[in-house]
Order: C-alpha cells, then structure tokens, then sequence
C-alpha cells in the first residue's frame, strides 16, 4: 500500500497502511491492533517523525469536536486544523491569542511539535494548552495544566500516544491590522532588536540574504486598539510601506496571503500569512528552524549574515521571530523566551543537509531545532539542550512500555 508523501513531498511514508478511524471506538480498535504506532497530523513535517513501518495515524475523519469548556476555554479535537477552528470560535465570538503562519496545520499536530507564532508577550500554540486526552493501547489518560506530568505531555512528539482531544485557552474574539515595510536595515535592525520586535503583536523579519545590509521585508500585526506604531523607529531603519501586497518571498504571487496594507479584520484571517484556502508558502520546499534565547539572538543573526553567501543559492526566504517562554518540557522556548530562525529552502535535500552543520556549528550552542523540521545536530547534543530530557524518556516509558509508539526518529534521539 503506498501512503504518499508529506506536504513538501521530500518524504515518502515507509509505513505498512493508514488509519481513518471516524469515532473513539473505531480508534481504540485501531491502537489495540498489534504493531508500531504513529500519529499523523497534516503532514507537515519536513523529517520522519511522523513515520513508522507500522500504522499511521490520521485523526481528520473523526467528528470535529468544539465545545465551551469553560468561560475562557474551548475543547477541540486533535485532527481538527486551526483554518477551521478559528473560523468558528470567530464566529462564537471567541479567539485564541495566536496562530501559526500557516492555518492548514492540526491542533494536535501543532501543539505536539512545539509549532509556534510570533509575539515577544506569547507563547507556543502549545502554551495555549491546559488540558489533553491522549489515547493508547490501554486506553485513554487526561492530563490538565498544574498536574504533575502536564508540562512532559503537551510537546510530546507523538510519543505517549494520539492526542484525541485539547481544551485551549481562549479569550473574546478581536481584530488586527497588519503592515509591511520594506528594506529595513540590518544594521539598525539588530541596534535596536528588542524595540523592532515590539513594534506589533506579532513581528517578521524576512530576507532572502542575497543582500546583507537590508531584510527583505519587516511585517506587523497589531491588534486593533492596541499601541500605535512607532513610526519614528521604521524612519530609522530606513524602512518604507509596501503600496501593494505582499508574499514573503518577494516575487511570490501574494494572492495566497492574509491582507495587508493596514485593513484590520478578524484575527484568525490576520495573523497567519496565509490563506487556508490556498497552498501555503512555496508548496514544494524544506525547512529548518532554529530557537535561540533571546539574549543570544543578535548573536546568531550577525552569524547568520556572515554565511549569507553560503546561505542565499539554497534559500527561498528567512523569518526570524520571537516565542514567549513556556515550562514545557520539550518546547523549544522552555524556560525562556525565544527568536525563531526559520528557513524555508529550495527542495534540494542533499545541498541543504550539506550546508545545515555549517549553520548549526556558526549558531550558538543554545540553539534549539523544531522537531517536525531538518536539522543534523547531534543526538545527545540536542537531548542537552533540552534540560528535561530525561524526564520526558522516563514519562514515555511509562506511558508506553512496549514502545509502541516508538519509531527510527524517537530512537536516533535515544528514546
């Protein structure tokens, strides 16, 4: 039986067959069949962390679940995508404080990889978890915010088991207005980064690095009401309006992104750059992601810039931004904020995992990878960077002991 690829197609699945169980029974059925296990979520992921030889996983036929768990919390289901989810807590009058770039990836895949927005006062999407049902071969366990495994559960790479549902935190639904500039310099960029990165709710640096004194473009999302922005400081990085819309990587027909140009909206058709209803980014491309803390982010993009000439041939653009901190275990903004280096590269897998070690090795040696992306960092070298490591194996074995949802990618990391 042939599976397919994931979404960039740079992977084709090894597992023996694919699950669409459409009710609880029919996924208990499906966990209690012998052999390895593993989530699927939208497809998303550039590595094999959603592979098995066994069975996958996929949650998208089982009914779409979204019920007001409390004044401030809504509970959702794992396969449903964000696109759909913020389309009707809108319309309920309810909104979630943040959206990925992308609206076409699942709630449960999303949330289990660390996947995160932007905001220097916001959390990963995972952040906004306070409660999870995560079913296995021996049935199904709750974990809520404030027990003592919640924070090892959440950002927990499809190891414990299939996330069925979520409750998320939620607040009265608001409007944003987003903005792009162009041609900041980088110089004054990174004189003044901690002020760039406040100019909106949510704030993106792009660059192709094919010029090393100015970023492509700088884009903003402000809520509406919220600060005015500072237009003295886009003055000073030399930054002008965009007077037509935009895609982030320049030259892209922008038809496939969230409007721009000031018009405020609802927030979940304003804080992603995309629209659901159109292929995302570039479609055929790979990506790597790095999270630095924020006290070594000028660090590591002055690092960058030094590779730039190494960098642009492969890329198709770079986004840098920031994560507010979270105590999830395994989230790459654990214990401290964070500014995301996202890559998103032409799909030529031997000339970037080539060029990879040499971004890894310049970068400092706080820099965490996204799990669902590329990376060639050494196994323990990752596991060091993640401090809770070790209780996050011994939570895993006690969840699933006979490794059940155990695969080559879990085990290359010592699993």
């Amino acid at each position: 039986m042939t599976i397919g690829t994931n979404w960039a197609g740079n992977l084709h699945y090894a597992a023996a067959g694919i699950a669409h169980p459409r009710s609880r029974e029919e996924l208990h059925d499906v966990l209690s069949s012998p052999g390895g296990l593993r989530p699927l979520g939208s497809r998303h992921s550039f590595n094999t962390i959603a592979d098995t030889t066994g069975t996958l996983v996929d949650l998208s036929a089982m009914p779409a679940v979204i019920e007001q768990a409390a004044p401030d919390a809504v509970r959702v289901s794992g396969g449903m995508r964000y696109g759909e989810l913020g389309a009707e807590l809108h319309r309920r009058g309810l909104a979630l404080a943040n959206l990925a770039s992308l609206p076409h990836i699942s709630v449960a895949g999303a949330v289990s990889t660390g996947t995160h927005g932007s905001g220097d006062r916001i959390g990963s999407l995972a952040a906004a978890v306070r409660a999870v049902t995560i079913a296995g071969p021996d049935g199904e366990r709750a974990f809520r915010r404030g027990d003592a495994d919640f924070a090892g559960a959440i950002v927990s790479l499809g190891a414990l088991g299939v996330m069925v549902e979520l409750e998320l935190d939620v607040e009265p639904t608001y409007e944003v207005a987003q903005t792009v500039h162009e041609g900041p310099r980088w110089d004054d960029v990174l004189a003044e980064f901690d002020r760039v990165t406040a100019l909106g709710t949510s704030v993106s640096v792009f660059s192709r690095w094919v010029d090393r004194e100015r970023a492509d473009q700088l884009w903003v999302k402000n809520r509406v009401g919220g600060s005015a922005l500072d237009q003295a400081l886009l003055d000073r990085l030399g930054a002008t309006p965009a007077t037509v819309q935009r895609h982030p990587i320049l030259g892209a027909p922008a038809e496939a992104c969230t409007p721009q140009l000031g018009e405020s909206g609802p927030w979940h058709e304003r804080l992603p750059h995309f629209r659901l209803d159109f292929t995302p980014s570039a479609g055929e491309e790979l990506q790597s992601e790095y999270l630095v803390p924020r006290r070594d982010a000028v660090r590591a993009l002055e690092a960058i810039r030094e590779l730039a000439d190494r960098i642009a041939p492969l890329l198709l653009v770079n986004e840098v931004r920031t994560v507010a901190a979270d105590d999830l275990w395994l989230s790459p903004s654990y214990g401290e904020g964070a500014v995301a280096l996202h890559f998103t590269w032409r799909r030529d897998q031997p000339a970037v995992e080539a060029l990879l070690p040499e971004i890894e090795a310049a970068l400092p040696d706080t820099a965490r990878p996204h799990w669902g992306k590329l990376s060639r960092l050494d196994p323990g070298e990752i596991r060091r960077r993640f401090p809770r490591w070790s209780d996050f194996a011994a939570l895993a074995a006690r969840m699933d002991p006979a490794a059940r949802f155990r695969n080559a990618y879990l085990e290359r990391l010592g699993l």
